[in-house]
């Protein structure tokens, strides 16, 4: 079990006056808040115990095991508190990719009554825009010329970004070096949506490498 988790000083958790703490879930990979829900000093202690995430509902004033009808667990890789400590913060690994109630991945979906995919990290953003491009086509989207290229052309395209990374790197250009890293981060982008492979298999890769 992570260190994270078992350094979490539950005696110096500031409940409320119902004994609760809010607990907020965000995914271990990219940043999505998927929920909150609320914790209290049992739930807690489970959760440390079993690795996996308790809550308490108020409304059937019982414990609650995440996913354990549905199946869509909630691995806990980390729990933060704030620094008041009456908050808490876990990033945690979605069985199902699905942590709302409706089926949706995250319960923050909606925007004016409209559902819309909650914000992560830049990359994963820009990702899911490429890969729409994939799937619904623009025809005056720079692109959807990339992937009518195939291979050849975006292949290409990485092989001159990297170059133009290396020069800037040697020109010592702190803005230069941005913009091309952008530039090449974006082609690489379209590279992984265009062989099907996700972003969050490629953070995957790195979490582990990171142990």
């Amino acid at each position: 079990m992570s260190a994270l988790i078992n350094a979490i000083p539950t005696l110096q958790i500031r409940y409320n006056e119902q004994g609760l703490v809010p607990a907020i879930a965000q995914d271990y990979l990219d940043g999505t808040v998927l929920m909150m829900a609320w914790m209290n000093v049992e739930s807690l202690q489970k959760t440390l115990q079993t690795g996996e995430a308790w809550y308490w509902s108020r409304s059937r004033q019982e414990l609650w095991h995440k996913g354990a009808t549905s199946g869509h667990l909630q691995k806990v890789h980390s729990i933060r508190y704030d620094c008041d400590s009456d908050a808490l913060l876990m990033t945690i690994e979605q069985i199902g990719d699905i942590a709302c109630h409706t089926g949706e991945r995250s319960c923050f979906h909606q925007i004016e009554g409209t559902k819309i995919a909650p914000p992560a990290d830049t990359l994963s953003q820009v990702y899911r825009v490429v890969a729409d491009r994939l799937v619904h086509p623009k025809p005056e989207s720079y692109t959807c010329k990339l992937f009518e290229g195939g291979d050849n052309k975006i292949l290409k395209k990485i092989g001159e970004e990297s170059a133009e990374v290396v020069m800037a790197c040697k020109d010592d250009d702190k803005e230069a070096i941005a913009s091309e890293v952008a530039d090449l981060l974006y082609h690489t982008l379209v590279a992984l949506a265009y062989h099907q492979v996700d972003i969050r298999d490629v953070y995957r890769k790195l979490q582990h490498r990171r142990g």
